[in-house]
């Protein structure tokens, strides 16, 4: 573990210390708590800040204020906190399994994949009820990252970045495709999931988020246990056997924890797209290469990121809203160009 150690002394990681560390979880979670106040009190309607704390300390059913404050914005609040951390702990996994700076449930077609099988779910089967896309969703989730990883695997050099993005970009193109015809033969269908398929926390409730919270969290615990394995696998699977590591066992475990936090996060919310890939380079900027650190900061990150893009999504346009996975692509798209421009070249 000397090896694993040392990597903070990278020039790329801004906070050095233990104490910076843990610090900084603390400043994370104030952000945190502020971005959630903010979510709740900003909205379409406007609401005096009176009230605002009124509908939490002293419920009134018979306000109009308090019943958006306790149905609406509360809930939509958590369920953006809880999606946008579990999308930025599974694009951290999974850059880190695969050694893969492009690495994201968005490109990599995860989170197509769960869209599809939900889609199809909604087709074939006539389902209606947001909770039972979570069943579909870890199905497609699960069944896209074997193709993508398979396909990557092809050919000399094994699962190489590009090959895997490549892979990613084109079973992408396919899924969606496949999802688009759908829709477009079957005008019900679009109906019912159009605003879903945007990406959106708008209108969830708290019994949603109580089904697909057991998922979330359990697929979060996951990762943050496997942290320090993770970091020793970014060294590479030779030197991970060599230090006594169970490299299949870890790969599956982190493999699971990816499906669990990408299928429920798309189950709720729909595909949102660049959190996966964003937040886990912030997080790598600050605390270096260590995932036990790394883990924890892009779930607050992601957290807070969601949140505030989904802030953003109901003031731009106000009263009326944009769904947040296009306010996440504004910040995602150019961020993947110099990704891809710069990172990956190097």
């Amino acid at each position: 573990m000397a090896v694993i150690t040392a990597q903070p002394t990278s020039p790329t990681r801004i906070i050095r210390s233990r104490t910076m560390l843990a610090t900084g979880i603390a400043i994370c979670l104030v952000l945190l708590g502020g971005t959630l106040v903010a979510s709740i009190a900003l909205g379409a309607a406007d609401i005096a800040p009176v009230d605002v704390w009124q509908a939490l300390v002293a419920f009134d059913p018979a306000s109009t204020e308090h019943l958006i404050i306790r149905t609406l914005r509360i809930p939509r609040a958590l369920v953006a906190a809880l999606v946008g951390a579990a999308l930025a702990v599974a694009g951290a996994l999974m850059q880190g399994l695969t050694r893969n700076p492009l690495a994201d449930p968005g490109i990599l077609g995860i989170e197509a994949g769960a869209a599809l099988s939900v889609v199809a779910a909604v087709y074939l089967l006539r389902i209606g009820s947001l909770a039972l896309y979570t069943i579909f969703a870890f199905i497609g989730a699960a069944l896209t990252a074997i193709v993508v990883y398979s396909l990557g695997a092809l050919g000399r050099g094994g699962p190489t970045p590009l090959k895997v993005t490549i892979a990613g970009a084109a079973v992408t193109a396919l899924l969606v495709s496949l999802t688009t015809g759908m829709l477009i033969v079957h005008q019900r269908t679009l109906e019912e999931v159009r605003f879903w398929l945007a990406g959106s926390v708008a209108g969830r409730d708290l019994n949603l988020l109580a089904q697909a919270a057991p998922y979330l969290l359990a697929g979060l615990a996951l990762a943050l246990i496997l942290g320090r394995q993770i970091t020793t696998l970014e060294l590479g699977d030779d030197v991970a056997k060599g230090l006594g590591q169970r490299t299949g066992w870890v790969k599956a475990l982190a493999a699971i924890a990816t499906v669990l936090l990408a299928g429920s996060a798309v189950a709720v919310a729909g595909p949102i797209g660049f959190i996966g890939l964003v937040v886990p380079h912030m997080a790598r900027f600050l605390v270096g290469v260590d995932y036990r650190w790394i883990l924890p900061y892009a779930a607050l990150i992601g957290a807070a990121f969601l949140v505030l893009a989904d802030i953003a999504a109901r003031m731009v346009l106000r009263p009326l809203e944009l769904p947040v996975g296009i306010m996440t692509a504004l910040v995602g798209g150019p961020f993947f160009v110099y990704l891809v421009r710069w990172r990956v070249k190097r």
